[in-house]
């Protein structure tokens, strides 16, 4: 299957859950703000990596959707869980943080925030 099929695909897959989402709580007001959210992020996000052409990065970016689908189908929540970054890893608010410690924190970060990366920095 070629990778722009499975891009369309996996769009129209987010979109459909959003239509068929039902919030946890089973309030109808939550839930028409959990399904805006669906649909916002992906739209953001399909935006933001509509440039990238190389294969292998297309394929991680599709990873990336399919376990966060999975995740909030598993959760009952659209959005993502948090990162939790090991304690030892940080620096004393009084000095900056060394090149071990970035990569350290960078390798914490799970694969579904990958590509929130740009927005942190």
């Amino acid at each position: 299957m070629s990778v722009r099929k499975e891009v369309l695909g996996l769009y129209r897959k987010v979109f459909r859950l959003s239509r068929n989402w039902q919030s946890a709580t089973g309030d109808s007001s939550q839930t028409a703000a959990e399904k805006q959210y669906i649909k916002d992020e992906a739209r953001l996000l399909f935006r933001r990596n509509q440039n990238i052409t190389a294969e292998n990065e297309i394929r991680e970016h599709i990873k990336e959707a399919n376990i966060r689908i999975e995740m909030a189908l598993h959760y009952k929540t659209p959005y993502p869980r948090h990162v939790n970054i090991p304690q030892n890893v940080l620096a004393p608010l009084t000095s900056k943080l060394k090149k071990a410690q970035k990569r350290k924190i960078k390798e914490s970060i799970p694969l579904y925030w990958k590509s929130y990366e740009d927005v942190t920095k």
